[in-house]
């Protein structure tokens, strides 16, 4: 089989083992990858094939290179708890890093039926949507989308600009707690957007999950909809999920 044919590229393979095995602590933060020499053998490619597949994992922040030392792993997935109680900021100090919330987007529109029907709300009721990205020490490690029923909560887009965070944005709405009812994960595959936003290759693994928060009378006041980096973070799932 000629190369043009394989459907994933040689480098690119070599930097998801790499990258799985960084994830699986395989490699530790710190440690030093096997050499080009020792990863040409291994895959048995040439060591220009295994120079692509390491530029790859640099271009992500995952690695290193220290001329004459070698290449080093400079970055491990972040633990990310899933639960009754999702906080990222808490979720990422506790892993300890540092959080940040880049705003991209605050989008006003109808709901359709599908979202009517997880907020509990009526189809057309205005829905309030915003996008950002999650970092963790200046690491890009997820996109989001969040959907709030606007219609219940006056002023949610304004307090979500002004306070970038979800939980003291809902808090100025008059909610002052919540918590997780449902979550679904699923793998799906990084588009170029995606991509260039996160840092990573086309086609770069990437977990989906959905979940949806409710208020203490179980009212809908959330679904978010988040794409994280496959080889940057590890969803543990705890007591509720």
């Amino acid at each position: 089989m000629r190369d043009n044919d394989r459907r994933t590229p040689l480098w690119q393979a070599i930097a998801q083992t790499l990258s799985a095995g960084i994830a699986d602590g395989i490699y530790a933060e710190g440690a030093r990858l096997p050499t080009e020499a020792e990863l040409a053998a291994r895959f048995g490619v040439n060591r220009h094939t295994v120079r692509h597949a390491l530029k790859s994992l640099a271009d992500s922040g995952l690695v290193r290179s220290r001329r004459g030392a070698g290449v080093f792993v400079t970055a491990t997935p972040t633990d990310y708890p899933i639960g009754r109680r999702v906080r990222f900021h808490q979720n990422v100090l506790a892993a300890g890093r540092t959080p940040e919330k880049r705003f991209l987007q605050i989008e006003d529109r109808a709901a359709t039926p599908a979202e009517a029907a997880r907020l509990q709300i009526e189809t057309g009721a205005a829905i309030c949507i915003y996008h950002g990205l999650s970092l963790a020490s200046g690491q890009p490690i997820a996109l989001f989308a969040s959907q709030f029923p606007a219609c219940r909560l006056p002023g949610i887009a304004r307090a979500l600009q002004e306070t970038n965070g979800v939980t003291e944005a809902l808090a100025r709405c008059g909610v002052g707690d919540y918590t997780r009812a449902s979550t679904r994960i699923s793998a799906r595959s990084a588009s170029a957007t995606q991509a260039l936003q996160l840092h990573l290759t086309e086609g770069a693994p990437l977990i989906y999950a959905t979940g949806l928060n409710v208020d203490p009378e179980g009212m809908p006041v959330e679904f978010g909809m988040t794409w994280f980096a496959g080889d940057r973070v590890t969803l543990t799932l705890g007591e509720g999920v």
